[in-house]
């Protein structure tokens, strides 16, 4: 009997999902407010973290059940490499360094690449079809609030090696679906997506120090009260969101 793991991970972390989107930091970036210190520190975390699951992944490109879903046009640390040249200079790689909580991040990526590797399922659906699903929004957020022109400090965003990215979402999710595993395995790949939103968690709100002193306590907390009657970008970086 076949598992129904995409779908399975879809409504095992709407709860996750949801959380992380309202990180203080994640508020703001959706509000269109974001701050050019913090948003680099953010895409130096994200290298490390990315440089981490592709090395890792690539180590089990043969294992009967990370293979499957396996497909380096994904890859994300050539693009975080351009961007962090964009926006630390030619010198990059001596001016980043992880944070805590992305150390954390790394350090989890690489237990579980040892000791269990068919988990980094869970770490490369939680950041890479977020990615394809929320990306093309955040990028013109990113682009709008540091007045950015096309092709300037985004190239994160950009997935040159994907022709249809709906059609590659489906693709992916296919082949979740088709992973050989059971009903047993499935539900621990889905705790350790969850686990893998709460990583990511903590590198937000790390960030948070960073966009207070720049805006002002006042003004971060008008932009993360709640307000249940809005209908904006929010609205529309979800429904893009909630299609992985």
């Amino acid at each position: 009997m076949s598992v129904e793991l995409a779908t399975m991970l879809r409504e095992g972390t709407k709860k996750a999902h949801t959380m992380a989107e309202n990180v203080g930091f994640v508020k703001c970036f959706l509000k269109g407010v974001v701050e050019k210190e913090s948003y680099r520190k953010l895409l130096a975390n994200l290298y490390f973290v990315y440089s981490a699951m592709e090395e890792e992944m690539a180590k089990h490109a043969e294992h009967p059940i990370v293979s499957k879903i396996y497909f380096t046009e994904l890859n994300r640390k050539e693009s975080l490499e351009e961007d962090l040249q964009y926006y630390y200079g030619n010198n990059w790689q001596e001016e980043v360094a992880p944070s805590p909580a992305a150390k954390a991040y790394v350090q989890r990526i690489r237990e579980v690449s040892q000791q269990q590797p068919e988990l980094l399922v869970a770490h490369s659906y939680t950041r890479y079809l977020g990615d394809l699903s929320g990306g093309q929004i955040l990028k013109g957020m990113a682009q709008r609030g540091m007045n950015l022109q096309e092709g300037e400090g985004t190239s994160f965003y950009e997935f040159d090696a994907i022709a249809d990215e709906k059609a590659f979402k489906h693709q992916y999710r296919e082949a979740l679906n088709s992973l050989p595993i059971e009903q047993s395995t499935a539900e621990r790949i889905v705790d350790e997506a969850n686990d893998a939103f709460g990583l990511n968690m903590k590198m937000f709100k790390e960030l948070e120090g960073n966009l207070i002193k720049s805006i002002g306590l006042m003004l971060f907390n008008s932009l993360t009260r709640r307000n249940r009657s809005r209908k904006n970008k929010n609205e529309e970086f979800a429904a893009a969101e909630s299609s992985y």
